[in-house]
């Protein structure tokens, strides 16, 4: 096995954390939004069947090929069916991937958008109408998504082990993003509750075996 991105001791316990050699895309995820992209050299996001971004476009604002309108335009007119937000790809030594674009003209530009119809936006939420607030946290699900995905580009993905005593007894994979914030804190209270077990487990055996009072 490869070695560990940390390690500690907790509680008479081994914590490991690794990289996941075998992460699962986010894509594969039950996710609310769509991530459509065109790159030459990678496949990214979910699979479609658009040649090109103006024909996604004319697809979801309903606009026929013989129609001249602009590519914002066409955006707009989509904007009226769907949540949609821009999809940029920085691309220097690893992949990133964001919703605001970066700062570097030459290694990155925009790659593709990430939407949701309204329609779905309805049926996710059991609402008939889509208020600007709801506008605003289908939004907020899907630039989280990026952050995921982003973060599955970027190798991000950590699992970890437990052992005691040099024996392995417990490991977690597929953990996205900053192995602290849930990789890490997961192992920590899953030993933490190993050692409450074994509080508690030698009074209840003891108490079991008392004999009753007379």
């Amino acid at each position: 096995m490869q070695d560990p991105v940390y390690e500690e001791a907790h509680h008479g316990h081994t914590i490991k954390i690794y990289y996941d050699p075998d992460a699962e895309s986010p894509q594969e995820w039950s996710n609310l939004g769509m991530l459509i992209c065109w790159h030459r050299r990678y496949r990214l996001g979910d699979s479609h069947h658009y040649d090109s971004p103006e024909a996604f476009l004319r697809d979801l604002a309903d606009v026929s090929d013989q129609s001249d309108l602009s590519m914002n335009q066409m955006l707009e007119r989509a904007e009226r069916k769907a949540v949609i937000l821009p999809v940029f790809l920085y691309d220097h030594s690893g992949l990133a991937m964001n919703t605001i674009g970066f700062h570097c003209p030459w290694d990155s530009g925009q790659v593709g958008y990430i939407y949701v119809t309204l329609e779905a936006v309805r049926q996710e939420f059991g609402l008939k109408r889509v208020t600007k607030a709801l506008r605003e946290k289908a939004a907020d699900i899907l630039r989280g998504e990026i952050v995921s995905y982003d973060a599955y580009l970027g190798g991000r993905v950590y699992g970890y082990v437990i052992e005691q005593d040099g024996e392995e007894i417990d490991a977690c994979w597929g953990f996205v993003g900053d192995y602290e914030l849930d990789c890490l804190s997961e192992a920590r209270a899953f030993v933490d509750q190993l050692i409450l077990r074994d509080v508690h487990s030698p009074a209840a055996a003891e108490q079991s075996a008392s004999p009753p009072p007379s």
